[in-house]
């Protein structure tokens, strides 16, 4: 692809740089979504990644000021909105910036296999507050299968991102589903909520679970059983 960029240059990389201004403008050129859930990483050129995260913590300066926070005195915030920018960035939204993980896959076997709990880190759309939990992952593989630690690394790649859980669920099944073709897929999402503990009704108890169940788990009541039956003691 080729892209214009504004005038600037990214720091430390000798690279011209564009605002965020117009890096919407080349996602909405390409015909691009970038909702909240969404990776952009190929629509990025080099030094992006820095503009958005200077941008980022200008804004997050911006509310602090509004919230009538002195961080010019008040030395428990003065760099809060530099931490807040790179955290946003370059961890708990990095799932949306970075590539996917490079994923091998291998040959297959035509066994069922379950994996978990992986850990769920990811953040509500609706309030920007962690969601945390636990998720299982059942596979009757088709033509290959892939390693498991590559599970985690594609979990951790969809969940850094804005989400609401249910489509958060789905969009890691799509992408399992078409990385490795398997004959039957069950994803389990088990999570807290922070926009209900910390905010709100502030119930402190509620999990919600989200069951995808896919191919020969859909159609095979005794396999699907059998799944259930290897996680149910898992906490």
């Amino acid at each position: 692809m080729s892209f214009t960029q504004t005038k600037g240059e990214a720091p430390g990389t000798g690279f011209l740089m564009s605002s965020t201004h117009a890096i919407r403008e080349r996602l909405r050129d390409a015909g691009a979504s970038f909702a909240a859930n969404d990776n952009i990483a190929e629509y990025l050129l080099p030094g992006d990644i820095d503009v958005i995260q200077a941008e980022v913590e200008q804004h997050v300066q911006a509310v602090l000021e509004a919230l009538v926070i002195d961080t010019s005195r008040d030395h428990n915030t003065k760099a809060t909105a530099k931490r807040v920018a790179r955290m946003y960035v370059r961890e708990v939204f990095a799932g949306r910036f970075e590539p996917a993980p490079e994923v091998t896959d291998f040959p297959s076997l035509n066994e069922l296999y379950t994996l978990g709990p992986i850990a769920v880190r990811s953040t509500c759309s609706h309030h920007l507050v962690p969601m945390t939990g636990r998720m299982w992952v059942g596979v009757v593989p088709g033509e290959k299968v892939i390693g498991i630690s590559k599970f985690v690394r594609l979990a951790n790649w969809i969940m850094s991102r804005p989400h609401i859980q249910e489509e958060a669920a789905v969009m890691l099944a799509d992408e399992l589903e078409r990385r490795i073709l398997p004959k039957g897929l069950a994803v389990i999402v088990r999570a807290q909520h922070q926009c209900m503990i910390w905010r709100g009704v502030r119930e402190t108890d509620t999990i919600m679970i989200t069951s995808i169940m896919r191919g020969a788990f859909r159609d095979d009541r005794t396999l699907r059983s059998e799944f259930m039956a290897l996680i149910k003691d898992q906490p």
